[in-house]
């Protein structure tokens, strides 16, 4: 189990060997790799993993080691980190123990001396640093080689010369007393004499070098405890210039901005490189076992270094890079053929600021009895959710942050090829789901008839309209036109179910993406989102399963897997995997990365069967892929967004005020507006205010639509119309309805909703005769899906200042 070692290892030698270590009461004790070196004891799954991936170490300088029983022991460094800790055998066990109290002996004694050495004198000006330190080490070393050469030399005559006086010890043993007694007596004595010698010498080199070194050795701690001072102040540094750069940028960007036409898609990336540390709630000490984890649908390998071209700038690298061998024009000399002036000979044009925070979350406890005890007696239909679970924007609003990446479709525009174009659609549908990765609060459910407008023309050259389009079961629908080449569209309708632990939404309908100038039309539909830990526990969320982004035109497909989050899975959390396919069904581009930070493609060189055996028992697919490059990355979170919901910069400037907006615009919602201003109590009132008088609205239209339908029974409705209301509010039925309408994701919907079709009003037989303003709904020629399709007039009534065709709705 273990590797042979001595049983008393020295001090200085690195400790290798396999212990079973304890992991959690479903694992128990699970084999792992330890490895003992320079005071520090770290373990690994594997041995494979020392060069990459090491699971977790521990200083021994503070640690403490104590013994259980005769294979199991115990390290621990206070309360932080504590490993359980069983060896095959009590032999093995004492080995480690030996090792392990050698090596904190010899840790605590080197950091006793370096705290020493630090307190005798300071380090050495910055100004003679580099150099005279650099001498010191080299004549240093020189004087320790030539003092290791002595010891060789001293080793290599003490061997000689054992020998010889080992040869004329036999010989002696052998002589008879007689005359040449005194001749092998004299010999003997020689090389004894000789012997004597160099071992003195080989002592007097042993001293001169411990004496040396340890001359020097306070040196050497000093100087390293220095550059390790002056690397720490760089980092900081670096960190302070970098945080005053993306100020500058943001700054820059809120003043001035380009015009349109002069937008280069090869500057439009999204702010500097950011990683996870600072927005990651994962824990840093989380451990993960050994389990059954989601497969990969193939491997990718480096090709072949004879696809690798050399070329003479970055530009043609990426052009060859994304197939554009074939006399195509690359994106970068794309666009400046289409700018033929310079970008300074252009006058930069002012643009609106927008504001960049919103109010401090107020630190309201959430109190459950006291929504419970409200609802006793009240009828289901009557119950209003607090906005308590909420956060200070609309599903229309969170619906458009699809656009924080729209640069990426801005890119799409301008490919020549649709497989590149293919890659940035796909990256963009990715990128829709970075902003929820810690908004666990719920938007507000539109009202029917609600819209929100996202005009961006003058910054970013595109505008948006969302229109709440059905009530039951909730549906938006949303369209934005880019004067870069390119439209989307989509309706989108929640159903969600309650697993009691978590809670599951699946986003029901089709997203469309029309390119003018290619003519390409892409659809693809949304992943399900998972809220985890409903019940007790810290919220978290959770996007999984797979997206196919179809081109109608060309047949090209790229398949997404959005791989579940799983605490036993040595994958990289929130992992997205596709491969874009032509219509034949072969491989051109491999993508990769996460949903929440970035994503990357590999240009595929070659594919073959002969990978290993997938979860259904076939072989995976290997491509051979060139380096990745990188087609999107999430923008750092703005400062202090922890206390303001986690928004992004688009985000926070969603529900900001503005003036010509509809009048059924999110930003006029009361309740919405007095909840991102911290006036929570009246915020529930407003709320409930806006449902009730929704609910009033709705079943006067139920009227109208059954007098329509049944002109005989009119007389017969006025009569009884009490009776009727009283009905439609008591009915069980229509209360279950009015609370799925009134909040759909806290609940499971009992009809059958498909893609994109919606179901009659309400499965009682009340008619409802609503009509969208800004929408009409249509067969979609490309899918067969009937769907909501903005039909005009909403950009003419702004511009005309004319809303007099809007409902009232709040």
């Amino acid at each position: 189990m273990s590797e042979p070692k001595a049983p008393t290892p020295a001090p200085g030698d690195t400790y290798k060997g396999w212990l079973f270590k304890w992991t959690n009461y479903i694992k128990g004790y699970q084999r792992r790799w330890f490895v003992l070196s320079n005071g520090l004891l770290s373990y690994y799954r594997t041995q494979a993993e020392m060069g990459h991936t090491c699971r977790g170490t521990i200083n021994l300088a503070t640690a403490n080691i104590a013994v259980e029983d005769s294979c199991n022991f115990v390290i621990s460094n206070g309360g932080t980190q504590t490993y359980h800790l069983k060896a095959s055998s009590e032999v093995e066990r004492q080995r480690w123990i030996t090792a392990l109290e050698l090596a904190k002996a010899k840790a605590f004694r080197m950091q006793a001396e370096s705290d020493d050495s630090g307190d005798d004198s300071t380090p050495p000006a910055a100004g003679q640093g580099a150099g005279s330190r650099n001498s010191e080490v080299q004549s240093t070393l020189r004087t320790l080689g030539s003092k290791v050469e002595d010891l060789s030399t001293c080793n290599d005559l003490i061997a000689k010369h054992g020998s010889a006086l080992q040869r004329s010890l036999s010989e002696l043993e052998g002589v008879r007393l007689g005359g040449e007694t005194s001749e092998k007596i004299r010999q003997v004595t020689e090389r004894a004499t000789l012997f004597r010698i160099t071992s003195n010498a080989m002592i007097n080199a042993c001293r001169d070098f411990l004496a040396l070194a340890q001359t020097h050795s306070k040196r050497w701690q000093k100087a390293l405890q220095a550059e390790r001072e002056q690397r720490v102040r760089l980092e900081e540094t670096l960190e302070q210039l970098a945080k005053q750069h993306n100020h500058l940028e943001r700054a820059f960007r809120g003043a001035t901005v380009l015009p349109a036409s002069q937008s280069n898609p090869a500057i439009d990336s999204k702010g500097p490189v950011s990683g996870k540390g600072d927005a990651s709630d994962e824990d840093e000490e989380n451990e993960f076992f050994d389990a059954c984890e989601d497969v990969q649908e193939f491997i990718t390998v480096p090709a072949d270094p004879k696809y690798h071209r050399r070329s003479g700038s970055n530009v043609s690298g990426i052009s060859s890079e994304l197939g554009m061998d074939d006399g195509t024009t690359s994106l970068d000399e794309q666009s400046l053929a289409s700018n033929p002036e310079s970008p300074q000979s252009q006058e930069l044009v002012p643009v609106r600021k927008r504001r960049t925070r919103i109010p401090d979350k107020p630190n309201y406890s959430l109190n459950l009895w006291s929504i419970m005890k409200n609802c006793i007696g009240k009828e289901l239909s009557k119950i209003p959710m607090p906005v308590n679970f909420n956060e200070p924007l609309s599903m229309l609003q969170r619906l458009s942050e699809d656009l924080e990446y729209y640069e990426l479709l801005d890119r799409a525009a301008k490919c020549q090829s649709s497989l590149e174009q293919m890659c940035y659609v796909a990256a963009f549908t990715v990128s829709s789901y970075s902003t929820t990765v810690h908004r666990t609060g719920k938007p507000f459910n539109p009202l029917l008839g609600e819209t929100f407008e996202l005009d961006r023309v003058q910054e970013s050259g595109y505008r948006s309209l969302c229109e709440q389009v059905s009530h039951h079961p909730p549906a938006a629908a949303h369209h934005a036109i880019s004067e870069r080449g390119w439209t989307l569209r989509q309706e989108i309708a929640l159903a969600s179910k309650f697993r009691g632990k978590y809670l599951s939404i699946m986003p029901l309908g089709s997203i469309h993406c029309i390119f003018e100038k290619s003519t390409n039309h892409y659809t693809w539909k949304k992943v399900t989102t998972t809220v985890h830990n409903i019940i007790v526990g810290k919220l978290w969320i959770d996007q999984s399963g797979e997206i196919d982004v179809v081109n109608h035109k060309t047949g090209d497909r790229c398949h997404l897997k959005f791989a579940p989050y799983s605490y036993f899975s040595r994958d990289v959390a929130r992992k997205v995997t596709g491969v874009v396919t032509d219509k034949d069904g072969k491989a051109h581009y491999v993508l990769s990365g996460t949903w929440d930070e970035k994503m990357e493609y590999s240009r595929v060189m070659q594919s073959s069967r002969g990978g290993e055996n997938g979860a259904d028992g076939r072989q995976k697919t290997v491509y051979q892929t060139l380096k990745a490059k990188e087609l999107w990355r999430k923008t750092p979170l703005p400062e202090g967004a922890e206390n303001m919901y986690y928004f992004s910069t688009l985000a926070l400037t969603l529900n900001e005020l503005e003036e010509g907006v509809a009048p059924t615009d999110s930003r006029r919602r009361p309740d919405q507006r007095l909840m991102e201003q911290g006036r929570w109590e009246e915020a529930n009132a407003e709320k409930q205010r806006l449902e009730e008088k929704q609910r009033t609205v709705r079943r006067e239209r139920e009227r109208e639509a059954n007098r329509a339908a049944s002109p005989s029974e009119e007389g017969k409705e006025s009569a009884d119309g009490a009776l009727i209301e009283d009905s439609i509010s008591d009915s069980p039925l229509k209360s279950e309805e009015v609370e799925i309408a009134s909040e759909p994701s806290e609940t499971t919907y009992k009809t059958e909703t498909l893609h994109g079709s919606h179901p009659p009003a309400y499965s009682s037989g009340h008619q409802d005769n609503y009509k969208s303003m800004w929408f009409e709904q249509l067969v979609d020629p490309v899918t067969g899906e009937p769907t909501h399709i903005y039909k005009g007039g909403y950009w003419e009534a702004k511009e005309q200042g004319n809303w007099d065709s809007c409902p009232d709705i709040f």
